[in-house]
């Protein structure tokens, strides 16, 4: 499960079960006083990873070596087996947008963000994995699919997926394409994590990656499809808005159980 605020009373009361919990990295980044303080009672009981949002790997701006640091530093607090961050920017001339931004699919792109991607994880010494965006526009300078775009950077810089399946589902409505298609085409080998999450339909039709609905049939359907693709990957529920109580969003978190499951059964 995500680490959130509203959770800690929950957690440090009862001490659930719970397999691994993911932070962002930003928030305890040279974290001091109570931030410290709670991470190191998550530490004593459970296993953490690092999910990061403001990396901006694709962005034309040097890497921020400040920045991979204090990211270090917290890889080797939390003993953390991997750290992810988004397949976008965020940044640009020094300017910090707080948004994950699209970019072209092309080959020097690919290439641009493979070749820093190699840089951070040899840094961090650590396995790193990118995550897919949800998408909700083109480029007319695009020259291949998001999942070959995605199978690339991977490929060429030796790095890993952060697998989104909520993501894969909002770009496959969005952009009017099978969303199996891009489950097919991934090397599950190479996949650190998945995270499931909900999302928001708009009356046009079209759907945001908000986290902060419960999680729809067919998203569950694309997480069952992908486990039986190439199941074993440790899996994350995402919610950041409309967060209730701890209870229920570990019985939600709980379901993917059930569907691995399932898919189990099939590939039987």
């Amino acid at each position: 499960m995500g680490l959130r605020l509203p959770h800690y009373g929950h957690i440090f009361e009862y001490w659930p079960d719970v397999d691994f919990f993911e932070i962002i990295s930003e928030n305890f980044l040279g974290a001091t006083g109570l931030p410290l303080a709670r991470l190191h009672r998550i530490l004593d009981r459970y296993r953490v990873v690092l999910h990061g949002v403001s990396l901006s790997i694709a962005s034309t701006d040097p890497l921020d070596y400040d920045y991979l640091r204090q990211l270090k530093s917290l890889v080797r607090l939390t003993k953390a087996p991997y750290f992810t961050d988004h397949l976008c920017w965020t940044s640009a001339q020094g300017a910090h947008y707080h948004e994950l931004l699209p970019l072209p699919f092309t080959e020097e792109n690919a290439r641009f963000i493979a070749k820093k991607a190699e840089i951070v994880q040899d840094y961090i010494d650590a396995p790193f994995g990118l995550e897919n965006l949800s998408s909700y526009v083109a480029f007319a300078d695009s020259e291949m699919n998001e999942w070959e775009f995605f199978n690339t950077v991977v490929r060429l810089s030796g790095c890993h997926y952060m697998l989104d399946i909520n993501n894969v589902y909002v770009s496959s409505v969005n952009h009017d394409f099978a969303p199996t298609q891009y489950i097919d085409s991934l090397d599950f080998s190479r996949v650190l994590q998945c995270h499931i999450a909900g999302h928001t339909r708009n009356e046009d039709g079209t759907i945001l990656d908000t986290h902060d609905q419960p999680i729809i049939d067919p998203v569950w359907k694309l997480y069952e499809y992908a486990w039986g693709r190439g199941g074993g990957f440790p899996t994350l529920l995402e919610r950041d808005g409309n967060i209730p109580p701890f209870p229920e969003a570990h019985a939600e978190a709980m379901q993917a159980r059930e569907f691995q499951i399932k898919a189990g059964h099939a590939a039987s």
